[in-house]
């Protein structure tokens, strides 16, 4: 069996690009083979900013003829019927079989394809692989028709075995396959021919290129925390930015430089991302101070000076980077020290929506639901109401303005200065409205300033969830504010669309509510956020209906996750109290894990079995058998354990069900899973005496209505 090497050379791919390239090729490859007829043992996929590679090991040398038959139309079917057979199988009327059959005479199609050899499989394949690509963006370069990311230099393609290795003859758009490629763009040695995988493996690291990504990361984490140990340092963890570096190296050499003195002063978080965005350095921290005193870029060159040539360079122009940053700063903390009144009136000029209004009138709204929501989280509503007020003005600030990402990060310092420079009420009260400050509590002064850095959280499910009570109302509030307004104004999520992530937003205040046991009324909390927005109208009371519906159905996303289904929340989405987020997890977590079991299972069959011989009883006699069970009127031992049962259920799941011990309430319903069983096994409810037969049908409602306090069970599947 032959092992198949491909390698698409050309010029560098974007970093960002080659993680999926890689396994695009992987799959368009392999899967094209595989639908031609050809096996495989195993395919790797790797890449490096000059070069995809796919490596398939124990290709069969040839696919297997392949004999199919077609069952066509009668052979006095109409003829454009039997046209349409002829041209699905390519082939013509005198090469049919006719077959004799129950309902007459039937043309059958005989379709014989003989195997064929793998090199002109794999050229077939690779020919449309390249030519149908998904690069997210590819250019045409000369005068060929051929798209790919970067101009496409040459094709390696190899099959090799017991006999050597021989060239897959495939030519596209003028680009010939040969055994041949080229190493480092600067320390290689000219072209050079491989004759397989291992082969190729040697040479490439001979000619300064480490093909695995994988490992590229892997020498560059180990030579940053080298460098950084030698100084007594450690490297800042970035798995993101380490992935990217890796992307843009093909011979990984790490150097550390140290950050000039004068923007020591700076924000770790400050220095560490205009590092990132804007040089693509690893920051490095002195653990003894904390601070961000260092960086690592990671060259793509053996130097001989050792680097000090690149790291002046590099240094250069970091320093006239972390200038901007330096001057940003000190800017923005002016402005802040002076009460931030500047980025205040700027956000008048900034339009939210041009149906709801400025970021100033958007944020009157939060902080009035911030106030509102605060007694359900335990904040008190006076600083709920100042933080919501001064959370988003950092997107005035310089430093925003540079960098998106650093919004409530930067909030929470600025947010500091102001309050430590101008600790009375009249900071904000004069400018924003807002009618109380933080005096001069550290405390309070601290809660609001993470208020601006907290409340932007959860931005993804892999985010964390504030806790601090300011923060959670802000947080809520902002939400909100941006969930009611948009239904306001009839701009819901379609399909796959959420230009505005309305999505995300309900999943964060999902997620808010959960992680700090809120108790409160979703539908109300709506309402106020609806009631902010005369665009509602009359429609406020639908829109609130339709947006907890929303609510509920990212809930059972957010759910299933969990191991819950979303017919168990179903049932208890029946149940009061589902705008309580917290209370209906509580209740749905119970029932599922109830299901579970081999009781609840069971019990879930009998409950079914009981409702639906009512259910069929009551609509063939017109009548509603819910009242006059009577344990008098039983005439088997079954029927009267039912009864006890019952009495036994119904006095454990009312307290429990008040007390919201959802576990034992639904235990108490599962303990009749026994009970109803044997009574199922042992009674005929239909009986023929009309009187022990409506007295069996009620006792089916008092297990229908004993169950129903816990969940609506008839919403479970199955």
């Amino acid at each position: 069996m032959p092992d198949l090497l491909i390698e698409l050379f050309s010029e560098e791919i974007p970093a960002r690009m080659q993680g999926k390239a890689r396994d695009d090729l992987r799959k368009l490859v392999t899967d094209g083979l595989v639908e031609a007829g050809l096996t495989y043992a195993s395919a790797g996929s790797f890449s490096s900013p000059r070069r995809l590679v796919l490596s398939v090991e124990g290709l069969t040398a040839e696919s297997r003829p392949v004999r199919e038959e077609r069952k066509g139309p009668a052979t006095t079917a109409p003829q454009q019927a039997i046209e349409g057979f002829l041209r699905s199988t390519g082939l013509t009327l005198d090469q049919l079989e006719r077959r004799a059959d129950k309902k007459g005479e039937t043309f059958y199609a005989v379709i014989e394809k003989p195997g064929r050899k793998a090199p002109e499989i794999v050229a077939e394949v690779l020919d449309a692989t390249i030519r149908s690509f998904p690069w997210p963006k590819s250019m045409r370069w000369g005068s060929g028709s051929l798209r790919w990311v970067r101009p496409l230099q040459s094709i390696l393609c190899i099959l090799s075995d017991e006999g050597g290795a021989h060239v897959v003859p495939l030519e596209v758009d003028g680009i010939k396959a040969g055994n041949t490629t080229e190493g480092h763009r600067f320390m290689g040695n000219g072209r050079f021919v491989v004759t397989g995988f291992d082969d190729y493996l040697v040479k490439l690291k001979r000619a300064k290129v480490v093909l695995d990504s994988a490992e590229r990361e892997a020498a560059i984490w180990q030579g940053a925390q080298n460098l950084a140990f030698a100084a007594g340092m450690e490297v800042v963890p970035d798995p993101g930015l380490l992935t990217e570096v890796a992307g843009l190296v093909e011979w990984p050499v790490p150097l550390m430089g140290r950050i000039a003195d004068d923007f020591l002063s700076l924000p770790p978080e400050v220095l560490q991302t205009s590092m990132k965005e804007h040089q693509k350095f690893f920051s490095v921290r002195n653990p003894k101070t904390g601070r961000i005193e260092g960086f690592v870029t990671v060259a793509n060159i053996e130097a001989p000076d050792g680097g000090a040539v690149i790291l002046k360079g590099n240094q250069k122009v970091l320093a006239a980077r972390l200038s901007d940053a330096k001057f940003f700063w000190e800017n923005d903390l002016r402005v802040a020290k002076a009460g931030m009144g500047e980025w205040v009136e700027g956000l008048k000029a900034v339009t939210f929506h041009n149906k709801l209004g400025s970021q100033a009138e958007r944020i009157e709204r939060i902080a009035a639901l911030a106030r509102k929501i605060a007694p359900l989280v335990g904040a008190d509503a006076g600083d709920a109401d100042y933080a919501a007020r001064i959370a988003k003005l950092d997107l005035r600030s310089s430093m925003v303005g540079e960098f998106p990402e650093l919004q409530g990060v930067m909030g929470r310092y600025y947010a500091q200065a102001a309050l430590q420079e101008n600790p009375a009420p009249d900071l904000i009260r004069g400018v924003a409205g807002s009618e109380r400050g933080p005096g001069s509590s550290p405390g309070r002064v601290s809660a609001i300033a993470d208020a601006a850095r907290d409340h932007w959280r959860p931005k993804g499910e892999s985010d964390s969830v504030p806790s601090e009570p300011v923060s959670v109302a802000v947080a809520l509030a902002d939400r909100i504010d941006t969930l009611t307004g948009f239904w306001a104004i009839d701009e819901k999520p379609t399909g796959s669309k959420d230009p505005f992530a309305l999505r995300r937003a309900a999943l964060g205040v999902i997620r808010l509510v959960l992680a700090n046991g809120v108790r409160a009324s979703l539908a109300g909390m709506l309402g106020q956020g609806i009631a902010c927005h005369p665009a509602a109208g009359h429609h406020g009371m639908s829109a609130v209906l339709d947006l907890l519906s929303f609510f509920h159905d990212r809930l059972k996303v957010h759910l299933k996750d969990q191991g819950i289904r979303h017919d168990v929340i179903d049932a208890c989405l029946a149940m009061p109290g589902s705008d309580d987020l917290l209370l209906l997890v509580r209740r749905s977590t119970a029932l599922s894990e109830t299901l579970k079991t081999e009781d609840g299972a069971n019990l879930l069959q009998g409950f079914k079995r009981a409702n639906n011989i009512l259910a069929q009883a009551e609509q063939k006699d017109g009548v509603e058998y819910s009242f006059g069970a009577d344990v008098k009127l039983a005439e088997t031992d079954e029927e009267r354990a039912l009864f006890a049962a019952l009495d036994q259920a119904e006095a454990a799941i009312a307290p429990a069900m008040a007390r919201e011990d959802f576990a034992a309430a639904m235990a108490a319903m599962a303990a009749l899973r026994g009970p109803i069983d044997a009574f199922f096994t042992a009674v005929q409810v239909n009986s023929d005496n009309p009187v022990v037969r409506r007295n069996r049908l009620n006792l089916l409602h008092r297990i229908r209505a004993v169950c129903s306090g816990v969940a609506d069970l008839s919403r479970i599947e199955g």
